[in-house]
């Protein structure tokens, strides 16, 4: 039987993304599970860990909003990447002795959280899918996503790039796909076509700048010289 022929389509890009350069959709040659699977790696073949993965079929169920949080724990959010539905709260709590302005001026939320330690804010309300991109303004190095997603099925990819997906209708479903490092806009998406049984490889180019490495007080200088 031949394989089916899949139809790449171009990614959603907004008005602020640059251009996308090429991916490619390939089957896995000798896949015999019959659930739908994907794996996302680089152009160079690395897996790629937390790749926000959305697929779009008819649903009467839609996705209840969720509650969620983002920890500042070492001068880093955890976790990095969160995908919730459209509608969900996240708070923000601070495990750090140090305190943290969180922020984000994305189209789809701006807020801003003033300094604080241990008194958590009210969780922010994610009322509009898009890529949210967070910032502290104390660490210039901090940074997380939290994509909002109206997609009736939206997960993460694991450490080895790839992810198992639930059982989907018969035929032929939108998805697409997002990395932090695929744009410096944080906009871009690829964007593909999936039945329920295909196992597929996403190769995406990264033309996104790697986040700044954090910058070291001087007591913590010391001690990482001294041992």
């Amino acid at each position: 039987m031949p394989l089916h022929q899949h139809r790449p389509v171009m990614g959603f890009i907004s008005a602020y993304a640059t251009p996308l350069l090429a991916v490619a959709m390939i089957p896995l040659l000798g896949a015999t599970a019959n659930a739908a699977q994907i794996t996302v790696h680089s152009a160079d073949g690395q897996p790629l860990e937390d790749a926000v993965v959305e697929v779009y079929y008819d649903t009467a169920a839609g996705n209840p909003p969720q509650e969620e949080n983002i920890y500042q724990r070492d001068a880093a959010f955890h976790p990095k990447v969160l995908t919730v539905p459209t509608g969900s709260y996240v708070a923000f709590p601070n495990q750090d002795t140090t305190r943290h302005h969180v922020y984000s001026f994305s189209p789809a939320k701006t807020f801003d959280l003033n300094l604080y330690l241990q008194e958590t804010p009210p969780p922010v309300h994610f009322d509009q899918s898009g890529v949210v991109v967070l910032g502290c303004n104390i660490h210039d190095h901090m940074q997380a996503f939290i994509v909002v997603s109206d997609a009736p099925y939206a997960a993460l990819t694991g450490a080895e790039g790839m992810l198992a997906l639930p059982t989907l209708p018969a035929g032929e479903h939108r998805v697409r796909v997002w990395h932090p490092r695929l744009d410096d806009s944080q906009q871009v998406w690829w964007e593909g076509i999936i039945t329920d049984t295909d196992q597929l490889e996403v190769s995406l180019e990264l033309n996104a700048l790697p986040p700044p490495a954090p910058i070291l007080s001087p007591l913590q200088q010391r001690f990482k010289d001294a041992t």
